[in-house]
């Protein structure tokens, strides 16, 4: 019924419609309804589902005895599956929540309690009023938890809530919470807005972690840290999304987005600042490295034709799911990084205060920031940066060395290769021999010319090494295509160690996606990754082992008579590293190098280095006798499993048994899924199948059966065939959640042939959904620039005799 207070009749509807495509009701009423304030009340049943969204239910076990939990998550429209709002953005409310639950159990939501009563079993919890907020910040969460408590230099309690018994793995994560609100509160000039910061643990959680205002939710695996058992990789995941999450109080939750095309400035926002903030606290980490593989993640995508602008129109519920992409967050951060770097730091950070305080408890738009920076800066933010928000895609510069002149010309990128009508405004930096010697300047047209006569004047290196890097540190979000002879000169600077890890990783990375899109070959590419044989810097060795992983796999499709040559060639650059690190952590090592040296044992046990899986076998077995053997660090132990897994065949399973043995005695989430990701590397397709319908039964939470998809070159087929039968299933089970694009991706993306990108096509034709359609469309591109790469290695004529001596190079 619809109370008015303006005409103070009670109206009752005629007619009640739920129109599910929609995802709406609709009253209908005898008459007009008066204008002014009402109330309209309906009562309404919620259901408490399995589904990992709107509310729904979490199983743990306490004493191996099961127990349930219930969790919301609302982001991005699933507050209507718990209680009937208008659940937009821009509708923001204050709530006023009281729970009935079982008397023992706890219950959280956004603020604190103010009153609780027990009635037998049951007790009612009440809470504080809300300040005005969105429907998809609004949280709950009942169950039995154990929690540790902090409060910050101004008195607000932070607290870590996890499963009973596991309270010292939420220690970090609470040190990192408490500090991360003392500094936003002085970068953003604004003090954190609730009494009390609550953030837990949830066994079964589709996402990452969910910044529920005073109540955030996260995986276990993003949330708690084990000093034991948990590696290098899994302490700086939790800083990090700890840091994103509490960057969304502000930027999200305090100021929201109007509508989900501007989804980006909470994603793009919450994870570049995620990086400051790490950086602030573990300085050693030298984390703003790392930042570069958000960059490339998001220029992988952007790459694509069936990308879509960061501004992407959003007309339906089921289509908002699909840009939480590395759009939204990856490019999204990219370019905020490309502003502040163009307008420096201590502008960006006043302008950014003025906008929070200005649009406090309400929304924003793209514009309103670009107006904010505007006008802090003094800059034209608006013209510079439209371009790279409402345009999809990003520019490649190309750069030619002329008469002591650069040529610069920018065209769009396209990992297809096709041309792409794209323009930008280009922030382009540039060094010459050194890093004292750069220059500047925004590149507005197609090309321009700039005089570099001066800045080479400085160089200081023997004569005809001189060296010039575009897009110095990275810092834009471009990509840049050299002549052959500065790219000549650039492998040199790279040998020598002239050049920054940025750049070296920039280089690569630009010169591998310029080969995919076949405006380079194969051989210029293999040429230039044999500069990087002494590279010890993580950022730029783990980017060598992903390309290297990438190149293995489409030349052995492309020319299986190399497949062994190339490996080996892989080997080879991976030796240097591999013997500095060692298999055992040093005393006093870095954070990084704990990383590195599980990255570079996985690389040589995936490329089945004999040495490498026989160690790791050795350790492995000790690990069997004593999980808590030194031989077997946490850093490692993903190295270790793949390792075994490459020797599994369906006549020799032992190693796979034992695996599976580890995975069912840890209640380790980051444990789980370390097997899980090792599982299906094994080369025998019985044991990839049996791996794959491993992952579809009740000892796999639904939350992590992606990590069981990333199947070795051999089980690919297996994968396709295996999807196609279990389609089904696995819709009924994940398809109305974004993690179903998981299983399309990651099975259909890694094929090259254009048969097998129409028979995937064929087998969606009457299966697509909305959910997924933008995925599919990507991953079958994605499939075709590699069927296009293959044909074009295919002609290389010169990659045979390159190979081979690269391969048998002594170093």
């Amino acid at each position: 019924m619809l109370v008015s207070y303006s005409s103070s009749k009670v109206l009752q509807p005629v007619k009640v419609e739920l129109v599910e495509a929609d995802e709406i009701l609709v009253l209908e009423f005898a008459e007009t309804l008066p204008i002014g304030i009402g109330v309209l009340d309906i009562v309404f049943d919620g259901v408490l589902n399995d589904k990992m969204k709107g509310f729904y239910k979490s199983t743990y076990e306490i004493n191996g005895e099961k127990k349930n939990m219930a969790v919301t998550q609302f982001e991005p429209a699933d507050a209507r599956r718990c209680f009937p709002c208008w659940d937009e953005p821009a509708c923001k409310a204050t709530f006023k929540i009281t729970l009935e639950v079982p008397a023992e159990l706890v219950a959280l939501s956004n603020m604190p309690v103010i009153e609780e009563k027990v009635n037998g079993d049951l007790k009612t919890v009440s809470y504080q009023e809300t300040p005005i907020m969105s429907t998809y910040l609004v949280a709950i969460v009942v169950g039995l938890f154990d929690y540790v408590e902090d409060h910050t230099s101004d008195g607000v309690k932070v607290r870590v809530y996890c499963q009973v018994g596991k309270t010292k793995q939420g220690n970090f994560a609470l040190h990192v919470a408490v500090k991360t609100l003392e500094l936003f509160k002085g970068y953003f000039a604004v003090p954190y807005a609730l009494p009390k910061l609550d953030m837990i643990a949830i066994p079964d959680f589709a996402a990452g972690a969910m910044e529920n205002y005073g109540l955030v939710t996260y995986r276990e695996t993003a949330l708690l840290y084990d000093d034991q058992h948990s590696a290098a990789a899994n302490k700086q995941r939790v800083a990090t999304v700890v840091a994103h999450e509490l960057a969304h109080q502000w930027f999200g939750n305090l100021v929201t987005m109007e509508w989900w095309t501007h989804l980006w400035l909470n994603e793009g926002f919450a994870t570049w600042v995620s990086y400051l903030a790490t950086d602030s606290l573990f300085p050693d980490w030298k984390i703003w490295t790392q930042f570069l593989d958000e960059c490339m993640e998001g220029l992988r995508l952007d790459g694509l034709a069936e990308s879509h602008p960061i501004e992407v129109e959003i007309n339906h519920a089921s289509e908002i799911d699909e840009i939480f992409d590395a759009i939204s967050y990856r490019k999204g951060a990219s370019v905020i990084r490309m502003l502040q770097s163009y307008l420096g730091a201590e502008s960006f950070q006043r302008s950014l205060a003025s906008y929070i305080k200005k649009h406090a408890y309400s929304n924003a738009k793209t514009e309103d920031l670009w107006a904010a920076l505007e006008e802090g800066s003094g800059e034209p933010v608006n013209k510079l940066m439209n371009s790279w928000t409402r345009q999809q895609g990003y520019p490649v510069v190309s750069v030619k060395f002329k008469d002591q002149k650069l040529e610069f010309e920018q065209s769009q990128f396209l990992s297809s290769g096709a041309p792409g009508d794209g323009q930008w405004i280009v922030p382009i930096t540039l060094c010459c021999c050194s890093y004292n010697a750069h220059k500047s300047f925004l590149l507005q047209t197609k090309s321009e010319t700039q005089d570099v006569n001066e800045l080479l004047g400085s160089c200081q290196v023997e004569s005809g090494s001189s060296w010039i890097k575009v897009n110095v540190e990275q810092t834009g979000f471009y990509r840049v295509k050299y002549d052959e002879e500065l790219r000549a000169r650039l492998g040199y600077a790279i040998e020598k160690k002239y050049l920054t890890e940025t750049d070296r990783f920039g280089i690569l990375d630009d010169s591998f996606a310029i080969c995919m899109a076949r405006q380079q070959s194969l051989t210029s590419l293999l040429t230039l990754m044999g500069a990087y044989r002494e590279e010890l810097e993580y950022i730029v060795l783990s980017n060598l082992i992903n390309i290297s992983s990438k190149v293995g796999r489409i030349a052995a499709d492309a020319t299986p008579d190399l497949k062994d040559d190339i490996n080996q060639f892989f080997i080879n650059l991976l030796q240097f590293s591999a013997e500095k690190l060692g298999w055992d952590p040093k005393q006093g090592e870095s954070h990084l190098d704990a990383m590195l040296r599980g990255e570079v044992l996985t690389a040589l046990a995936r490329l089945r280095h004999d040495l490498t899986l026989d160690e790791a076998s050795r350790r492995f077995h000790a690990f069997l006798e004593d999980r808590n053997t030194p031989l077997l660090p946490p850093d490692i132990r993903t190295a270790a499993y793949v390792a075994v897994m490459q020797r599994v065949t369906t006549s020799n399973r032992s190693d796979y048994d034992s695996l599976l043995q580890v995975y069912r005695e840890t209640d380790l989430s980051q444990e789980k899924t370390r097997i899980l990701g090792s599982m299906a590397s094994c080369p025998d397709p019985n044991i990839i199948l049996e791996s794959l319908n491993f992952l579809l039964t009740s000892e796999v939470r639904s939350q992590d059966a992606v990590f069981g998809l990333a199947v070795s070159k051999e089980g690919r087929e297996t994968a396709w065939a295996w999807l196609k039968d279990k389609w089904d299933h696995i819709t009924k089970t994940w398809g109305s959640g974004f993690l179903l694009t998981r299983f399309v991706s990651m099975i259909v993306s890694p094929f090259a042939s254009f048969e097998k990108a129409k028979e995937v096509e064929e087998f969606f034709a009457s299966r697509t959904k909305p959910a997924i359609a933008r995925t599919l469309k990507q991953s079958i591109e994605r499939v075709h620039i590699n069927a296009n790469w293959v044909q074009s290695i295919q002609k290389e004529t010169k990659l045979g005799e390159a190979v081979k001596e690269l391969a048998f190079r002594k170093y």
